[in-house]
């Protein structure tokens, strides 16, 4: 086994959550990127990371980006998150999405949403670390399984 297939595989020991990150495209498409590297970063300001890797399809669209949500997904949000970490299309269905109180377009039915504004990017080895700063979060009300990953697959809570 070669040296990134054993660091790969220790990374994939971290289980995490799932989030699709929504921007709206200067036609006012509302698109969608399945993203299992975010994090809380800081309560004060309020601060949230994810990164994009410097060869994804959606790299040129996220550099113009002013905006981002941060959609934490459901366990029943499965086949979404799918869809949206296919490289192609990443144009979400109407259907899928409201609009934010901040005029952020966010992903019906998901456990939380973060509305952001573009903190910071860094450039970091092989990847855009993506700083937000949070303007607007809210929860669902009802109890709903997280979407969660681990070693390279979907996994549930025990």
């Amino acid at each position: 086994m070669n040296e990134h297939r054993r660091l790969r595989n220790a990374f994939g020991q971290f289980g995490t959550g799932v989030v699709i990150i929504t921007i709206t495209s200067p036609q006012g498409n509302t698109l969608g990127l399945t993203v299992n590297s975010f994090s809380s970063v800081s309560l004060d300001p309020p601060l949230v990371s994810w990164c994009l890797a410097n060869n994804s399809d959606m790299m040129a669209r996220f550099a113009e980006a002013e905006r981002f949500c941060v959609n934490i997904l459901s366990a029943e949000q499965e086949d979404l998150s799918n869809a949206m970490a296919q490289p192609g299309t990443h144009e979400l269905a109407p259907s899928h999405i409201e609009t934010s109180a901040t005029g952020d377009k966010r992903i019906i039915g998901a456990l939380a949403h973060l509305d952001c504004r573009i903190h910071e990017r860094i450039m970091a080895g092989d990847h855009v670390i993506y700083m937000g700063y949070v303007e607007g979060a809210d929860c669902a009300e009802t109890p709903v399984a997280p979407l969660l990953y681990f070693r390279g697959a979907y996994a549930g809570l025990a």
